[in-house]
C-alpha cells in the first residue's frame, strides 16, 4: 500500500529499497530512487497551469511553485527557480558521457531531474523535472468581494 508523502519519516537515508518500493509507484520509484527519466509530455503536470506547490513525492518536501514555473516547450514541469534553495540540493552528473547538473530533493535524495543555464530571467536556470518526482498540491481558493474565486 502506497503512503502519503507527508507522512511523517524522519530518517529518510535509513529507508531500505524495499520500503521505497512500497512508498512508491513503480514509475516514481524508477525515477526517485534510480535516477531514471520519464518520457517527454507524459507526465501530469508538465502542462498544468493552476496556482500551488509542488512538493516531492517520496518525501513531501516543498520544491517548486507554480509562481517559479514556465513552459519550457521540453515535455517536463520546468521552473526558473526553487521555492527555497535550501529545499533542492544538485550534483555533478557525468553519465551517458554528457555533463549535466542533477538536482535532487535535499530531503530525501530522491531524483528530481535536472538544471540548465538556458532558462528565463531572472535566473537564467531551467530546472527541468520529472512530473512523476512530483504531487502537485492546488492553492486553495479564496472568495473575492464580487463572489469571484481568487487564488
Amino acid at each position: 500500500m502506497q503512503q502519503d508523502p507527508a507522512d511523517s519519516v524522519h530518517l529518510w537515508a535509513e529507508l531500505t529499497e524495499d520500503q521505497w518500493r512500497q512508498r512508491l509507484s513503480p514509475e516514481a520509484f524508477y525515477v526517485l530512487r534510480q535516477k531514471g527519466t520519464e518520457v517527454r509530455y507524459t507526465g501530469d503536470y508538465w502542462s498544468n497551469k493552476k496556482l500551488g506547490s509542488y512538493v516531492c513525492a517520496g518525501c513531501g518536501t516543498e520544491l517548486f511553485s507554480s509562481r517559479e514555473k514556465y513552459d519550457s516547450g521540453t515535455g517536463w514541469p520546468s521552473f526558473w527557480a526553487p521555492a527555497d534553495e535550501k529545499s533542492v540540493a544538485t550534483a555533478p552528473d557525468n553519465s551517458f558521457f554528457s555533463r549535466q547538473t542533477e538536482v535532487l530533493c535535499s530531503k530525501c535524495d530522491g531524483h528530481l531531474g535536472h538544471v540548465f543555464d538556458d532558462g528565463p530571467a531572472p535566473s537564467g536556470l531551467r530546472y527541468c523535472i520529472n512530473a512523476v518526482s512530483l504531487k502537485f498540491v492546488e492553492a486553495p481558493v479564496k472568495e473575492g468581494k464580487e463572489g469571484k474565486s481568487e487564488p
